[in-house]
């Protein structure tokens, strides 16, 4: 009579460390990603944002290898905080994980669904030397 009650707690403990693991890990990995994205750095072969993208999932520790999709990399105007295709010096870049979803372990006292994890950063682009041209997305 005791088992039951005591492995649900302790599915629900596994359940709730690991949310919060996620969410954590995925808001180191996308403020990697845009300490990245500020400096114009690239990978060998690889325009800005699939080498973004290529941070955000090293950094990642494997949940993210497969959903490519998760990884959202938008640039804003710094006056309007419209969204732009233009990675220009001064414009804001926003690096997130969308669409993760998790499922419960042992859904348990609600319905057996997924919990979506969201993580999010943001900073503005730094200047370029000599006034060269920013790297191609």
């Amino acid at each position: 009579m005791v088992l039951v009650p005591l492995m649900a707690l302790i599915f629900a403990f596994i359940d709730h460390g690991l949310a919060i693991f996620l969410q954590n890990t995925f808001q180191h990995a996308v403020r990697e990603g845009v300490r990245y994205a500020v400096t114009y750095q690239r990978m060998a072969g690889m325009g800005q944002d699939a080498s973004i993208q290529t941070v955000v999932q090293r950094n990642a520790m494997g949940f993210l290898k497969n959903c490519n999709s998760c990884i959202k990399i938008r640039y804003y105007k710094p006056d309007t905080l419209a969204e732009t295709t233009e990675n220009v010096p001064g414009n804001l870049v926003e690096v997130s994980v969308e669409g993760y979803q998790l499922s419960w372990m042992a859904p348990l006292m609600r319905k057996a669904g997924t919990l979506s994890i969201v993580a999010r950063a943001a900073d503005r682009m730094e200047g370029l030397p000599g006034g060269q041209s920013p790297p191609a997305r």
